[in-house]
């Protein structure tokens, strides 16, 4: 039990008597020292806190005036002052009712010390009481160490060294991760959502000093909270939260440090297993780009959760390296919140792997973060390698530009000799994007559709000539020509539409391009 006024009034054995109201929150205040002096201005020799005892000799007066006595009280209470102790018979009898009336008014207790009671068995029993309060918080403190460690073996120590916590402290505590995000909370629903908004931009504000510090708020609910971060400065890994109405004792900052250091350990802990999930997912990454989606699949499956379903569009996206911990940190979690819909990895830029109608997580991203990003045509995992350098070259058309996000279909429906300007772009993939729908459609279909378009674009796109250079009638290569232009949703009667088929012929090398 804290040492305090209403503790003194209950020892019989000093026959004390309060004369002010009976004021709870007054008498229930904590009072750590009481100290005597009949000063007419002790003030210089207390502190918030403490108690005076006093006989009276410096009021001069038989009758103390109330100017005098309101002089007086207002100067302890400015001091911090929370109990007066008036010692009767010593030099007046009795306690002067003017005193009474200014403590009453600045609601400071007021006690009477009887002549028998000595003011050192008053101090001596104040003493005592906050000698075995500090007994009995250093015990708890050990007991709730203990407690906390042991927590901490749990199968999730963090989980359970915060709740732990909140058990000790008798209150809530939070932890928010780098992104931002309530990682977890003990106990659950006990914060208003719109104090948890407060929070959370307090706790990010922190975050982005980048420095070690400890931050007090207070909500519109005035409800006190304090913010601690975790780690060391320069690689912070959270933010702690405690609900607590007022300023914790020493005993109670111990528990916090303790669990702030295990916190940070597990925090750290959990980095370093990130780090090694990190490279996992670049090594899947990179099968996925030669091509073997099956091992990836069933890894993922385990560790993560599945591939998004093909076709698949890859996006690139710039993220500058003081951001990069943070973006991984909140993509782990979009994992975790939307399974089956989203792969990641970081190798030369960070690579996203979605569902081709599923790219608001893209959108998302690059907007929260104001970054770059380049987004391929849709593709499945067959042509992961093809869908990734597409992303590639969008992206580097992206940095021309302001912050957003460019599609390679974009690029592709500009032509290739709009690309040709640009040496950071491989005229070579926009070629082949240009032309994949003819090729695909010979691959699928078993027609001649590419070689026929380069035959025609040879014979300086005569009919005649085409047809007779590959062996068929003439109505067989308009048809022909007719159908490419459809594919490729592209007049072939217009001269830049015809440029650009056959500078993509001529950059590309490949199926269309051989000699006829």
């Amino acid at each position: 039990m804290p040492a305090t006024l209403r503790s003194l009034l209950h020892r019989a054995d000093l026959h004390l008597r309060l004369l002010t109201r009976d004021d709870a929150d007054a008498l229930d205040a904590p009072l750590s020292w009481l100290h005597s002096s009949d000063l007419e201005d002790p003030t210089p020799f207390l502190a918030d806190g403490q108690g005076l005892l006093t006989t009276g000799t410096q009021f001069d007066e038989d009758e103390v005036s109330a100017t005098v006595a309101e002089t007086y009280v207002a100067r302890l209470r400015r001091r911090g002052v929370v109990a007066l102790g008036f010692g009767t018979e010593v030099v007046r009898a009795g306690t002067p009712a003017s005193l009474v009336d200014a403590c009453d008014a600045h609601g400071l207790p007021l006690f009477e010390v009887p002549y028998e009671t000595s003011f050192i068995a008053v101090a001596q029993a104040n003493a005592d009481a906050v000698s075995r309060e500090a007994n009995a918080r250093n015990a708890w403190a050990l007991s709730a160490q203990r407690a906390i460690s042991l927590a901490a073996m749990r199968p999730d120590g963090l989980g359970a060294t915060i709740a732990e916590l909140s058990r000790q402290l008798d209150g809530w505590v939070g932890l928010f991760d780098l992104s931002g995000r309530l990682d977890r909370g003990h106990p659950d629903g006990a914060v208003p959502e719109a104090d948890l908004d407060v929070l959370r931009s307090e706790a990010l504000r922190l975050l982005r000093a980048g420095q070690r510090a400890s931050l007090p708020v207070t909500t519109e609910h005035r409800t006190g909270y304090t913010l601690q971060t975790l780690g060391s400065g320069g690689h912070l890994s959270g933010v702690l939260a405690i609900a607590n109405g007022g300023a914790l004792d020493r005993a109670g900052r111990e528990v916090v440090t303790a669990v702030i250091a295990l916190a940070g350990l597990a925090l750290q802990q959990n980095r370093e297993l990130a780090r090694a999930r990190g490279l996992l997912r670049t090594g899947l990454l990179t099968m996925l780009s030669v091509g073997d989606p099956a091992v990836v699949d069933s890894t993922s499956r385990e560790v993560w959760g599945p591939l998004p379903e093909e076709p698949v569009r890859i996006a690139a996206v710039e993220v500058p390296d003081h951001d990069l911990d943070t973006v991984v940190d909140l993509l782990e979690l979009w994992v975790q919140d939307r399974p089956g819909r989203l792969f990641f990895a970081v190798d030369d830029a960070l690579f996203l792997c979605v569902g081709a109608e599923d790219t608001g997580v893209v959108d998302e991203l690059v907007a929260r973060f104001d970054l770059h990003a380049g987004l391929s045509d849709g593709a499945s995992y067959r042509y992961f390698g093809r869908a990734r350098t597409e992303a590639v070259q969008a992206l580097d058309r992206r940095r021309e530009g302001r912050p957003g996000t460019t599609e390679f279909g974009d690029l592709a429906r500009e032509g290739v000799l709009a690309h040709l300007a640009h040496v950071d772009v491989d005229a070579g993939a926009v070629a082949r994007a240009f032309l994949a729908p003819l090729l695909d459609h010979d691959r699928a279909a078993g027609t001649e559709l590419t070689r026929t378009v380069r035959a025609w674009l040879e014979q300086n796109c005569e009919y005649d000539r085409t047809a007779q250079a590959l062996g068929v009638h003439r109505h067989t290569a308009r048809a022909r020509v007719e159908h490419a232009g459809r594919l490729l949703e592209r007049d072939l009667s217009a001269f830049a539409t015809r440029a650009d088929l056959w500078a993509a012929f001529v950059v590309d090398g490949g199926p269309g391009a051989t000699a006829l």
